[in-house]
């Protein structure tokens, strides 16, 4: 009788997951061209059955790795794991990707929901001992077995995983650490969501009738796009996404507008409201000191760190001392040259952080006789998309052609097909460049499949930024910083689009933190090669290549402002490093332990960090914490290896090659410097 009550229940679960399955389009294989997410079909309402069914999916089938009575081998364990899942990770990594570019509330609350889970599920695998044992015993006689260089790599990292998520650990420590991580999870969610709010919250109305002098016509269009949408036709917008924050802050000549929208985003999570993050922050700390003490790591960075190249805190320090003191001298001397104009101008105010975009702005003009709206009309967004596209056919003998006939999650998305020159197909491409509410603010790099030649997947790699977007009179005009941001997340996308390795976990851009950036901060370095620059720099109306003239300016001021932008992203990564090497919980307000942090490197008043505490997404909300100093060590790596590239040619067939096998191809397959 118990048999067929069993049997019954068996089937009609069965039944109930294959009806879900059939209206669900997470619940199978993709049948798309590409296996691409038919976006068309996913609605809000699957995600959280699609995720539920995949954890349970994925423990049956971490089960039957657990209870193979055969002795572990590399096949029937570690192989088995990263076959195992698929469910799940299709489901979720739709979910987290779309989240952070069409979010709603809808979607954060299921993010509420699903976080804890995940949380939990990844918990019981890397502390379930049955298992780990398994690892342990392959890990112990690796010497012994015949594996590649890439099978060796993934069996330390399996089996470092499970250590540091906590395998060894007695249960009453492992109950804890459960905790902890599920606790840090809705924390970091919350955090990112609040910022996200607040950046929509704020807008710098201006009544047409004030006087918007000195900035320019194409920033004041944008403006009046802005107020359209948000139903203030006849008025000026201006938010705190940055292609609309940056420019007012270097043309407006309203010192105390400046003032109030400049204000406004360094504030972002410090407003002692609901969407206020110090609390949030204090317990983030807490708990990461805490996870730190019971793995048996004196702080947390010490803890993240081991599996970076930098190795350890000391380092890290090292480093950016090394370059703070020259830093701040020439940051010092740039305050005083502003100061000056200050005093020139016949104003007798003292120069703030508010002020310094502007009065670069006029000295930058002075100096060199560079507006950077000159610049604009050549950096078209499209024509700069053909360009980056041309230096990479360049390099690695690749193709893009772009695919109307593909599913897209929103109209600006466009879709790109990327092919050896031979026809061969390497992976799918997404662009998503313009800013709106749905969407958290930045660039970044993703994907919604990693590249595994373990089941013959190819990547679908995805580039979000948040540029000037086009009005009905003009098309999206990046700045220079806007270009040289397209060029680097490019660099990403090329990171993970022509990774050629077996096995997902290590595959494309799943490497160290602080050599993540090798691949994207190279790339930048050839948006001003004159070269390039033929190709896509035309001015969009005319359609007349930007003149040598302007691009001497530009190669002549590349060293401008170099002290701010140095200073400001160093404050930011020691603010990150001194979060992360305390022992013990943050007892004091996180902007009191900031002012002392920034107070004890110099910086001064004239500058802030580039992040401060409450808006700090990296280390709070993503995955950089105690890593924000990566791009500045994957800048030493960068200057060398270009500096190679230029001794042989910027398109130097064997350096390309040699650049795209050891570096692109090759994801986390081996240690970082072996492959550099």
């Amino acid at each position: 009788m118990k048999n067929l009550k069993f049997f019954l229940i068996f089937t009609l679960l069965s039944f109930f997951v294959f009806a879900q399955a059939e209206e669900n389009p997470l619940l199978q294989e993709f049948d798309t061209p590409f296996n691409v997410p038919p976006f068309d079909e996913i609605k809000e309402e699957h995600f959280l059955p699609a995720i539920k069914i995949g954890i349970e999916e994925h423990k049956k089938e971490i089960e039957e790795i657990i209870n193979n009575k055969e002795e572990p081998t590399f096949k029937n364990t570690i192989e088995a794991m990263e076959k195992s899942g698929k469910s799940l990770l299709r489901a979720y990594t739709t979910f987290s990707v779309l989240d952070g570019v069409m979010t709603n509330e809808g979607m954060q609350n299921i993010a509420k929901e699903i976080t804890p889970l995940i949380s939990k599920h990844y918990d019981e695998i890397w502390m379930n001992e049955k298992l780990f044992e398994r690892i342990k015993k392959i890990y112990e006689k690796k010497e012994k077995l015949n594996l590649t260089k890439e099978q060796k790599k993934l069996l330390e990292i399996y089996y470092k995983n499970f250590v540091k998520g906590g395998a060894n650990l007695n249960d009453k420590d492992k109950e804890i650490l459960k905790e902890i991580n599920k606790e840090l999870s809705l924390l970091s969610l919350k955090f990112g969501e609040n910022i996200l709010k607040e950046e929509n919250k704020f807008m710098l109305v201006i009544d047409k009738k004030d006087n918007l002098e000195g900035l320019p016509l194409s920033v004041i269009k944008a403006a009046e796009e802005t107020a359209k949408e948000k139903g203030l036709e006849g008025k000026w917008v201006f938010t705190l996404k940055k292609p609309s924050l940056i420019p007012f802050l270097t043309y407006s000549s309203k010192r105390d507008l400046r003032e109030k929208i400049f204000k406004a985003y360094i504030n972002r999570g410090n407003n002692y409201d609901e969407l206020d993050n110090k609390e949030i922050i204090k317990k983030i700390i807490e708990l990461r000191v805490k996870k730190a003490k019971i793995l048996g790591y004196k702080n947390y960075a010490e803890f993240v760190l081991e599996e970076n190249m930098a190795k350890n805190s000391k380092n890290v320090y090292k480093l950016l001392k090394k370059i703070w003191k020259p830093g701040i001298n020439v940051a010092k001397r740039e305050a005083k040259e502003m100061q000056d104009l200050i005093y020139k101008e016949g104003k007798n105010f003292k120069l703030e952080p508010w002020d310094w975009f502007y009065y670069a702005e006029k000295i930058r003009k002075e100096k060199y006789e560079l507006d950077e709206e000159l610049l604009r009309p050549y950096f078209k967004l499209e024509n700069c998309i053909d360009g980056v596209f041309w230096v990479a056919s360049k390099l690695y003998n690749i193709e893009f052609e772009e695919r109307t006939d593909l599913p897209k999650y929103h109209p600006d998305v466009k879709v790109y097909e990327v092919k050896e020159k031979d026809g061969t197909h390497i992976g799918i491409f997404y662009v998503d460049y313009f800013p709106r509410e749905s969407k958290r603010s930045g660039a970044w790099m993703t994907n919604f499949q990693e590249q595994s030649n373990l089941e013959g997947k190819r990547p679908i790699i995805l580039n979000v930024g948040n540029f000037t977007k086009p009005t009905k009179d003009e098309p999206s005009l990046l700045s220079l910083e806007e270009l040289e941001t397209l060029f680097h997340e490019f660099g990403h996308a090329l990171h993970g689009l022509l990774s050629n390795c077996t096995y997902p976990t290590i595959s494309g851009t799943s490497v160290a933190r602080d050599f993540v950036e090798l691949p994207s901060q190279i790339m930048e370095n050839w948006a001003l090669e004159p070269e390039v620059l033929k190709i896509y720099a035309k001015h969009y109306k005319t359609g007349e290549v930007i003149p040598q003239e302007l691009v001497n300016k530009i190669k002549k001021a590349e060293k401008f402002n170099q002290g701010f932008a140095t200073v400001e992203y160093l404050a930011a990564s020691f603010l990150d490093m001194d979060y992360h090497t305390l022992t013990e919980p943050l007892k004091e307000d996180p902007m009191v332990f900031e002012e002392k942090a920034i107070k004890k490197i110099g910086l001064i008043e004239e500058i802030v960090p580039r992040y401060r505490s409450t808006n700090f997404k990296h280390i709070f909300s993503g995955g950089y914490f105690a890593g924000y100093y990566s791009y500045i060590w994957a800048d030493v790596l960068v200057a060398d290896a270009y500096e190679y590239f230029k001794e042989k040619g910027i398109f130097d067939e064997k350096t390309a090659t040699s650049f795209r096998k050891n570096i692109l191809e090759k994801g986390g397959t081996e240690e970082p410097m072996e492959l550099y």
